[in-house]
This record gives structure tokens, sequence and C-alpha cells, in this order.
């Protein structure tokens, strides 16, 4: 075919342009590498309009943020697609079917099982897939995606890292911290290596031990996006909540490595806000908000703009009760109103999903006014927030959704439940203070001896990390 070049994976390419290909090669980088200027690729149908894969990665970038401009980008992927490549085709397809309005997930999943049975070097699909995945609470099909490739990627940057993630999704968490070791090896400047082996780390109570491994990794993370800088900056912060650090640590990493984003003036406000409202929700439950001033109240006066509702559901859920718990009662009910919208105008499978969702949102509103009992009303009897993968949230960010319902629990005098719900995490996770406090608490308020047990236990772990 004339006019092929190749591109980063070895995949033929419709163009003529060598700086289209250097375009969408910078990209791929930009992706794996969680990099701040993955805009780079706009660049690529300026160089070759008539390219398929330029035009299709670049209405992918634009789909969620401005599907105005995606939809000619679209157009023109689809009007030059007899010329393309079987490459650019496939990759059409699946992305094609990621960015419908109605898509169905499932048929996008297995398009890009197709596409990475034929290509099994794009890496950036497989991190397409995964993202999916992620969204679909599905992390056993984004494991299946990634050992589907696992063998001609066994020595390339990003691989491991990526199977890392499904591992500890899967509760997998010798298994992740042996693949995210691996891919430290090969890269030790992998941000999501860096990000999963935290996850371990945290899981396995080691929490000074993961501070400072990211603390020393942090210098490579100038470069990074936004969500994922003030991300792993999120789990510094939460090593240092969880293993009992003074709470004036834990206000720092908040001011000085999260809120301070915001400052770069290519910041995205978004993916800072989600790491922000995740970290203080977790600060409120631990009755540690008065440190941290009128943050708080900073933040929720940022998130009544409608500019950042229904970007992701995790998002919305943690808006919802940061705009409850500071007197924005009116507009957390718009936002519930408008998530309700939100799931009638989706498919009648995704929205059974979706329900779920919505319940969880309904129970953080009331949260976040004080009415502990009528936020019970909205949650299953035997709640498990590892239920709630659906809103697009890790295990470490769910977790935070169990200890709102024990804290529930106990203001509403439902000591017997909280002490079942707090003993099968203590199975998990025996090592964390906090859980041990809410213990003691349970055991008070019945009356039980073992109170003072427990008490000794959390002070115990309180003291074992950070003094």
């Amino acid at each position: 075919m004339e006019g092929l070049k190749v591109d980063k994976w070895g995949y033929e390419v419709k163009t003529n342009s060598d700086s289209c290909i250097s375009s969408i090669n910078s990209y791929y980088h930009q992706v794996l590498s969680y990099g701040r200027e993955r805009s780079v690729i706009l660049e690529a149908p300026k160089q070759d309009p008539n390219c398929v894969l330029a035009n299709i990665l670049a209405a992918h970038y634009l789909s969620s943020a401005d599907s105005s401009r995606a939809m000619p980008l679209l157009e023109a992927a689809k009007s030059y697609l007899e010329q393309a490549s079987l490459y650019e085709k496939v990759v059409f397809d699946a992305i094609n079917c990621l960015i419908s309005p109605n898509r169905d997930d499932d048929v996008a999943v297995e398009l890009h099982f197709k596409l990475l049975k034929d290509f099994p070097r794009d890496l950036v699909s497989l991190k397409r897939a995964q993202v999916l995945c992620f969204y679909m609470g599905c992390p056993d099909l984004s494991l299946k995606l990634v050992e589907q490739v696992l063998s001609v990627n066994k020595q390339e940057s990003y691989i491991y890292g990526m199977l890392a993630f499904s591992l500890l999704e899967l509760g997998r968490y010798t298994d992740a911290e042996e693949a995210a070791n691996k891919g430290f090896e090969i890269d030790s400047e992998d941000a999501w290596t860096h990000h999963a082996l935290c996850h371990v780390y945290q899981y396995k109570c080691r929490f000074k031990e993961a501070v400072q491994f990211m603390e020393k990794c942090s210098r490579t993370w100038s470069s990074l996006s936004s969500f994922m800088y003030t991300h792993n900056w999120w789990h510094v912060a939460l090593c240092y909540l969880e293993g009992h650090s003074p709470m004036e640590k834990v206000r720092d990493v908040y001011d000085q490595n999260i809120w301070k984003e915001l400052e770069r003036s290519d910041a995205s406000p978004a993916e800072v806000y989600l790491n922000a409202v995740g970290l203080l929700l977790r600060v409120y439950v631990r009755g540690g908000i008065n440190v941290f001033g009128d943050r708080l109240k900073i933040l929720a006066d940022c998130l009544t703009n409608k500019a950042f509702w229904h970007l992701e559901w995790h998002l919305d859920v943690l808006v919802v009760w940061a705009l409850s718990c500071t007197g924005e009662v009116s507009k957390a009910e718009e936002l519930l109103e408008g998530l309700k919208s939100r799931i009638s105008n989706v498919t009648k499978k995704k929205q059974q999903h979706m329900q779920r969702a919505m319940l969880l949102a309904e129970a953080l509103f009331e949260y976040g006014k004080g009415e502990n009992e009528r936020a019970l009303e909205f949650l299953d009897e035997t709640f498990d927030a590892i239920n709630y993968k659906i809103i697009g949230a890790s295990d470490e960010q769910l977790d935070v959704f169990n200890e709102v319902w024990i804290t529930m629990l106990l203001n509403s005098g439902q000591a017997t439940k909280a002490i079942q719900a707090i003993e099968k995490l203590l199975k998990k996770r025996e090592g964390t203070p906090f859980l041990w406090r809410l213990l003691e608490k349970s055991y008070s308020m019945s009356r039980k001896q073992e109170a003072i047990d427990a008490g000794k236990k959390a002070q115990a772990l309180e003291a074992a990390y950070f003094n």
C-alpha cells in the first residue's frame, strides 16, 4: 500500500507524514506515562488530515471533554477508512464503539479483545480497554486483557504496572507486588508502577515503607497529569492518615501536593478535586476536619460549579457529600436529581448496574446533613463498599464508604452491626489503628469488656508507624 509508515508498535499506518507518526508516538508515551501533554495528539490530524489513526485517536482524546470538537475528527476518520491499514480499521472500530452516545460496554470490551488478539503490542489500546473495565467494575476482564498480550510484551515498560493494578483489584496482593516490582526494574520512573506498589504497601499496613518509597519516587512526578500527580500524593496522605501520623502532616500533603496543583496553568481542576474531596471525607470520618480549617468549605464552593458535575460517578458521589456537609443542600439536591436523570438516559442493562451508585449518592447526601438513620435506609443490611466498583473507584478509594457506614451505624446506636462490619474488615487489615478505635467504641457502647483490649491494640498501633 502506497504511503505506509509504521508506528511505535511496528504497525502500519496510512500516511506520508513523519511528523504525523511522531505526534502519534508522542501521544502513546503521554498516555502510558500519565503525562500532562496528551493534547499532542491534536497535532497529528493537522499534519495529515487524511490519516485515520490520527483522526480517531484525536476524537477519542476530545470525546469526554469537548464532544463537539471530536465529531469532525470522527467523521474525517470515517471518510478515509477505505484507504486505511487493517490496524487502523480495527482501532477505529474499537474507539468508534467506545465514544458512541449509547455505547454497549460489553461490545466495546469485545472489540478491544479482538484488536489486541491481532495487534498485541498496542499497549495504548490495552490501557484504553483497562480504563473501560475499571469504570465497568470488571477487574477480571482487565486481567484477561493484559494476560492476553503479556507474552509478547515481557520486556516492555508499563505492561507490569497494568498487570499489577488488575491483580490488586482482584485482591491478589502478593502477585501484584511481584508484577509491580518487575515493572519497577524495567522502568523505575513509571508512576503507575509506583502507584501499584503503594497500594500493596498500604493494604499490608506497611505505611511508613509506602511513604518513604513514594516520597523518593516523587522527584519524577512533575510531568504527570493532574490526576496522577495528585492521586499518588493522595496515597501518601492516606498512608500518613492510616498510620496515625499527626493530622497536621496530612494537611501539609493536602496543601503542598494536592491543592497546590491548581496553581499550575495547565492543571485539570476536576482531577485535583477528586483526590482533594476523597481525602477530606477520610479526614472528616476520623473527626479531624477542624485541623483543616475552612478547606472543606473552600473546596465545596468550587464544587458548586456545575462544570465539575457528571464527569464521573465517583466524583459526583463525593461532591454530593461535600455540598450537603457544608450547607449547600439545594445544590446537592440538584446534583442528585441530575444523577437520576442521567441514569434514565442509559440502556436498561446499565440502569440496573448504576442504581447501586445512585443509592450510595443518596446515602452520602443524608450523611452530609447528619441524618444517619435516613442514610442507612439507602444501603444494604450487609453493606460492603467493595460491591460499588461500578462508580469507578479502586478498593482503596471505596474503603472510606465502609468507614462512613460503620460511623453511621454507631451514630444510630447499632453497635452490634458495627462490630460485625469492623471484625470483617480487620480480618483483611488488622494493622489499621482507626478500625481498632471504632471497635473499641462499638464494644463500649455495648458495655463489653473487650473494649479495653481493643483500645490497647489501637494505642499500640497508633505508636507503631510514625512515632
